[in-house]
């Protein structure tokens, strides 16, 4: 049992107070999984060729070191965006596979936990209110966010098994559920050169559905592909930088709740994380149905 929160914004405002929405949703989740937490925010977009990588980095290791070592290793710029609690935002034009090579080369122990135009990845062991806290989130100007509150069922309590999965850039992906092909669908991945980083089903999920879209599908067909592909009892939330999307399988045993008004789409595992939003009580409120996928643009 896990529980997972989105919202997205429809105006075209980067500088909302959603942070703080989230925060408030994701603590409504904390008896759905209060092992771990994590969230996706997304901002103001970078421009010219520029993303942005939330890296984890080990308490000995020097933020503004580490990326001056990573730009000599990559042949450009690696700039610090903000340090955190937990490592650093870098900033680089390089290529993104080579910047992710660039900064474990530069630091071994780093870990890039997800990385884009305009997202920024926060997760970690805890209570969401502890990690919410740590980090700052009620501060925090976005225009969408997913988050997670997780309780481990098939791998260990670590901060890599958290969610969200972001895999692939400005690709987040929270679930609640389980996956009952997810080594089936690994070991296909594997042939096609994608390995996986921890043991967690989710991730497994995250990357199908990168491949799929890095072949030209649209996150809706990806989300189609996974229908006919994995099996499972799920609800997916999963997110790009002008996407949010929703689908449940065919049993939508997994609870889920959609708020939807002129301002905004919200999500919850549970209505009462949607309570606190403003003019909720206008909105029109519905649970997708088996199968049933919904996609906002922007």
């Amino acid at each position: 049992m896990c529980g997972i929160v989105g919202l997205h914004l429809k105006n075209d405002s980067g500088h909302q107070p959603l942070g703080a929405q989230l925060a408030s949703m994701l603590e409504c989740m904390t008896t759905r999984g209060p092992d771990s937490a994590g969230l996706a925010l997304y901002t103001d977009p970078l421009t010219a060729g520029r993303q942005r990588y939330s890296v984890r980095l080990p308490e000995h290791a020097d933020a503004v070191d580490v990326a001056r070592r990573a730009g000599a290793e990559l042949g450009s710029d690696v700039l610090v965006e903000s340090v955190r609690p937990d490592g650093a935002t870098f900033v680089s034009a390089g290529d993104e596979d080579a910047v992710q090579a660039a900064v474990t080369a530069a630091e071994m122990d780093a870990v890039v936990v997800g990385f884009g135009t305009a997202i920024e990845v926060f997760k970690d062991v805890g209570s969401p209110r502890s990690i919410c806290d740590r980090y700052g989130i009620a501060e925090r100007p976005a225009y969408q966010a997913v988050g997670h509150t997780r309780m481990a069922t098939e791998s260990a309590v670590t901060t890599d098994g958290s969610h969200p999965f972001a895999v692939a850039s400005d690709l987040a992906l929270v679930h609640n559920g389980t996956f009952s092909n997810y080594a089936t669908v690994r070991r296909k991945l594997e042939r096609e050169g994608i390995g996986c980083t921890t043991a967690n089903d989710s991730e497994v999920c995250a990357r199908f559905i990168a491949l799929q879209m890095s072949r030209g599908a649209d996150l809706e067909d990806a989300l189609k592909m996974v229908l006919k592909e994995l099996d499972g009892f799920y609800t997916l939330l999963v997110s790009t930088a002008t996407e949010f999307a929703v689908v449940r399988d065919s049993f939508a045993c997994k609870p889920a709740v959609v708020a939807e008004n002129d301002d905004y789409v919200a999500f919850g595992s549970e209505f009462h994380a949607l309570g606190s939003l403003p003019d909720v009580g206008n909105a029109t409120v519905f649970e997708p149905m088996p199968e049933e996928i919904h996609v906002w643009r922007r």
